[in-house]
């Protein structure tokens, strides 16, 4: 009996001994329908995984692909290199980090991965047996790639060699703890198995965090209309929201904790603005034409009214005397604003000269009309309205006639459009059609559009809504888009 028990000893010990090392990770296996079986190596010397798999896809409802994975709890960033072994069959071949609720080829996920092509997207499945969904990233065949969780909101950043990473995009993914994280290779032909090679392989798990335990980070970007890459100016642990764009070109003007601050567009330390009395302004502000005054939304003293004052800083001299009135537009000849106003219940458009006087009201058609901004010829007003039952984009004369509807759907309810310098495009913010109002800390999409409002595409995915794009932020060449996104993170 002994011997037996001491044979069935040592074939343990040497089976074990004969699993190849995960490195991080606990186990490899395959998820979903897989005709080829894969198999994963970890060199301990070079720190690299070469994963093989096999499987139709990922994406639709199910899944089939190699997994090599760990349970984990709480918020994680994973980062890895990732290169593909050889020429590939199909382009649509995939590599990446998964985060997936189980290994079940239909469950619920969150991913980075890279295709064969060169194709980087954040796909995701939020339900068990749902459709994925994708964010594209512009950048191609990137050399690092970043998955983060943060509570139910996972985002993917790309890097080229020797560049910071790039944004791409943000989505929420209900997923309950522990879930499993891990590195995938899919094939995309289940004739066939593919390897990918990963280097530099990060996984860094801050914890479990309750919802009274997160602080919001805000992140001032801009964003590249030409390219669509997304560069962070300037990450805090502090609110802070509507940037606007100097005249010049050099520094973007944001409102935080009631007063404004400057920061130049390639990052640093921000600068207060000394806006004297007003020292709870609202994210309702901007630039004069000639870059000489800002004007600002301020509620200091009661509701917020208008004021404007020299754009270096000084005293805000009083425009509006009644409140509530919200900033939006300000004349390309400098001599009027446009803003949105609470009259005896009623929320509409007015303008008024901007040395003060008696305003003129533009709208009254049942419901809010928000968001005023001038078209830059001074031909046109855009403003949101819900006239129509859902908050779109109109637009209508600078005397109020001729108001035409500009966004149409029934997908989105669309807040904010800011025309471009040029007069070519709008960017505005959209929210899913079941939002009411603009709520922060949503799902939402950047949308652009031609200025007669055909062919709207979504520019960036993202969490954020009220403060995110305000006012008029648009580069003085057309060329950039400066906005705020925003994150709850574990501190």
């Amino acid at each position: 009996m002994k011997s037996v028990i001491l044979v069935l000893t040592l074939a343990v010990l040497v089976s074990c001994a004969r699993q190849p090392s995960l490195g991080e990770f606990e186990n490899s296996s395959d998820v979903g329908d897989v005709q080829l079986a894969g198999s994963a190596e970890y060199d301990p010397a070079s720190r690299e995984y070469r994963i093989t798999g096999s499987g139709e896809n990922m994406w639709g409802t199910a899944d089939g692909f190699r997994y090599v994975w760990r349970k984990v709890s709480g918020d994680v960033v994973l980062s890895a290199d990732i290169s593909w072994v050889g020429d590939g069959k199909n382009a649509h071949r995939k590599a990446g980090w998964v985060i997936r609720q189980g290994l079940d080829a239909d469950d619920a996920y969150a991913d980075a991965v890279v295709h064969g092509d060169g194709l980087t997207s954040l796909q995701y499945r939020r339900e068990k047996g749902g459709e994925t969904l994708e964010v594209q990233s512009p950048i191609s065949a990137p050399a690092s790639i970043r998955l983060e969780r943060h509570g139910d909101l996972f985002t993917i950043s790309v890097a080229r060699t020797g560049e910071d990473f790039h944004t791409v995009g943000s989505v929420t993914v209900e997923l309950s703890d522990s879930v499993y994280v891990g590195l995938a290779v899919c094939s995309h032909d289940n004739t066939v198995a593919e390897t990918a090679v990963f280097s530099n392989v990060s996984i860094e798990n801050s914890g479990v965090f309750a919802d009274d335990d997160r602080v919001l980070e805000s992140t001032l970007e801009i964003m590249s209309i030409e390219t669509g890459e997304r560069n962070i100016v300037y990450r805090n642990r502090q609110h802070f929201e509507a940037p606007n764009w100097s005249r010049d070109g050099k520094y973007l003007i944001y409102n935080s904790g009631g007063l404004l601050y400057t920061i130049p567009t390639d990052g640093g330390t921000p600068e207060l603005i000394d806006t004297g009395k007003a020292v709870r302004c609202n994210n309702d502000h901007g630039l004069s034409e000639d870059g000489t005054m800002l004007v600002i939304s301020d509620q200091t003293e009661g509701p917020s009214r208008i004021y404007t004052l020299p754009s270096s800083g000084g005293e805000p001299k009083l425009v509006t005397e009644l409140g509530p009135s919200y900033w939006h537009g300000w004349s390309p000849d400098g001599k009027t604003l446009a803003y949105c106003a609470e009259r005896n219940g009623e929320y509409d458009i007015y303008t008024i000269p901007v040395d003060g006087g008696a305003e003129k009201r533009l709208t009254d058609a049942a419901g809010l009309d928000d968001g005023p901004d001038y078209s830059p010829d001074g031909a046109y007003i855009y403003f949101n309205s819900v006239r129509t039952g859902m908050m779109k984009i109109w637009r209508m004369n600078t005397d109020g006639s001729n108001e035409t509807q500009v966004t149409t759907g029934e997908e989105y309810n669309d807040w904010f459009a800011h025309p471009s310098p040029d007069g070519k495009r709008l960017v505005f913010v959209s929210f899913n059609k079941n939002v009411e109002g603009h709520p922060a800390n949503k799902n939402v999409f950047l949308r652009m559009t031609n200025a007669d409002g055909s062919d709207p595409q979504i520019i960036a995915t993202l969490f954020g809504g009220q403060g995110t794009i305000n006012v008029p932020s648009w580069s003085p060449d057309s060329k950039q888009f400066a906005f705020v996104s925003y994150r709850l993170v574990g501190q």
